[in-house]
């Protein structure tokens, strides 16, 4: 049977102080309370642990072996608790809409987790302009920013769409390098029709009634279609960036629709190291 632990505490930082005021300091308690619990621990023993002086205390001969085996303990619970402490692992969740984790996020995310053991990513779905309360995650990385209180709204890129195909499709269709081509071309839409609409307005052109060809639901279909050589596509520049430096995609005009909106990663004001870390080193990936 073991006394408290509070008595242990209280003995043990006395005997290596002697001082029953400075072990006080030491533990963040009253002179009262340490004198409290040794005077506890000597009636548990039965014996005097301490011979009191007129100048302090002294630690009582037989009560010597017991102070140095707990001085010992408790450094070696400390140095393991801190271990625990320091290697715990921290965890980052991530919601991120499908166009942007398959071009940026996942492609990259070996190199963070490889920078940082420390930390666990989780990586979900997440919808366009959603809010970061809705998904329940540390980040989201989404179409539109965040105005919620207590929340921040860092650019990523900006939604400016123009009008892309493959080299493919431009081999069998011919140079589409004026609106008027690209009204004859095969549209693909994402999700409506209204935005290739808004694009034919801007290019001073009349579009055809009904406006044909397939809609897209996910934007990654969408992206899908256009590199196999299904027709033309408007696309976010800057999001294909990469498939239109590799030439998998052309940009056909310079006509764009969209150019004041952008997709952002949205954290909370207040920010852990782990999400901060994970921000910061997402927003140069996709800067650099």
């Amino acid at each position: 049977m073991l006394p408290p632990l509070g008595m242990l505490r209280a003995f043990e930082a006395a005997a290596r102080l002697t001082s029953f005021s400075r072990a006080a300091d030491e533990l963040h308690v009253t002179h009262a309370a340490v004198s409290h619990q040794i005077r506890l621990l000597e009636e548990w023993f039965g014996r005097p642990l301490f011979l009191r002086e007129k100048r302090g205390v002294r630690l009582a001969p037989e009560a010597e072996g017991l102070a140095a085996t707990l001085t010992a303990t408790f450094e070696r619970i400390g140095i393991e608790t801190e271990r625990l402490r320091l290697n715990a692992k921290a965890q980052v969740s991530v919601a991120c809409i499908p166009s942007i984790a398959t071009r940026w996020l996942i492609p990259a995310l070996s190199a963070f987790v490889g920078d940082h053991p420390e930390v666990d990513v989780k990586v979900v779905y997440a919808m366009a302009e959603q809010q970061l309360r809705q998904t329940g995650c540390d980040i989201l990385i989404t179409l539109g920013a965040d105005r919620s209180e207590d929340t921040r709204s860092d650019r990523l890129f900006s939604r400016l769409n123009r009008p892309v195909a493959s080299p493919g499709y431009i081999d069998r269709k011919g140079q589409l390098n004026s609106p008027e081509a690209i009204a004859c071309a095969d549209l693909l839409h994402d999700e409506t029709t209204s935005r290739w609409r808004d694009w034919y307005t801007r290019a001073g052109q009349v579009a055809a009634q009904p406006l044909r060809g397939p809609v897209f639901q996910d934007f990654n279909l969408l992206a899908t279609a256009v590199i196999a050589g299904h027709g033309v596509a408007l696309c976010p520049v800057e999001v294909f960036r990469r498939e239109i430096e590799s030439g998998d995609l052309v940009v056909l005009s310079e006509v764009a629709t969209l150019e004041d909106e952008g997709y952002f990663l949205i954290t909370k004001t207040t920010r852990s190291k782990a999400v901060a870390a994970f921000s910061e080193w997402f927003s140069a990936i996709v800067k650099a």
